[in-house]
């Protein structure tokens, strides 16, 4: 990340010193109408650290930097669009009056600005959603992983229930809602019980638990079912 600030910086000099020896060395008008023109770019120049900052930041995760190409795509569109109008403009200084320079710029760096706030709005509320839905699976994942090591523990005759238990855990679906919670927070308790009852020998304990997660987990799989 070090590097890549690095680079960036180097490349925005570069780009800063060439608009600047084309703007003072080509024979310009230097009126109002260039100076506007040659603002715009530097400013288009320097807003690309902002957007780098915001896009690759090194307090966000990879994920997060992953949906921040976006954002930087926009500056990048920004900075060659204003660096064309900016230069088309200083050709024609002595055509284009001040103030219709002062509204195109404008207009370029307003949508520039708002495109980075909505690809950044876009992006949190991705980044947010995708912290969602890891956090709904978490339930499920942590009982079919219970449900199957329970089975591996078991060598006595329940064992074959046990393995069909696993099954349905591993074929249901793996998103928790708020409907769900409480349903599966019971399964947990009973898969809990299943686990020391089959540690302990109970198998008419571990039998009646399978049969009643079985249940348990037919009703949450429907209200899975309802709620889509």
């Amino acid at each position: 990340m070090h590097k890549n600030k690095v680079r960036g910086c180097i490349t925005l000099a570069v780009i800063a010193i060439v608009l600047s020896v084309i703007a003072f060395v080509a024979p310009f008008l230097m009126n109002a109408t260039f100076w506007i023109a040659y603002l715009f770019s530097v400013i288009a120049i320097a807003f690309q650290i902002y957007i780098f900052k915001i896009s690759f930041s090194e307090t966000e995760d990879v994920k997060s930097k992953f949906y921040g190409f976006p954002i930087a795509q926009i500056g990048v569109i920004y900075l060659v669009a204003q660096l064309v109008i900016s230069i088309v403009e200083m050709i024609l200084a002595t055509l284009i009056p001040s103030w219709v320079a002062v509204v195109i710029n404008i207009i370029v760096t307003a949508a520039a600005v708002l495109g980075c706030i909505a690809a950044d709005t876009v992006r949190d509320e991705i980044v947010k959603q995708d912290d969602k839905l890891k956090k709904n699976v978490t339930n499920m994942r942590s009982m079919q992983l219970l449900s199957a090591s329970i089975a591996g523990q078991c060598t006595s005759e329940i064992k074959c229930e046990l393995e069909k238990l696993a099954e349905e855990f591993k074929y249901s679906d793996i998103v928790s809602s708020e409907a769900t919670v409480e349903l599966e927070n019971e399964i947990k308790q009973q898969l809990d019980e299943l686990q020391s009852s089959v540690i302990e020998g109970d198998i008419e304990s571990a039998k009646v638990l399978c049969a009643g997660i079985h249940a348990k987990l037919n009703e949450r799989n429907r209200l899975c079912a309802l709620n889509k």
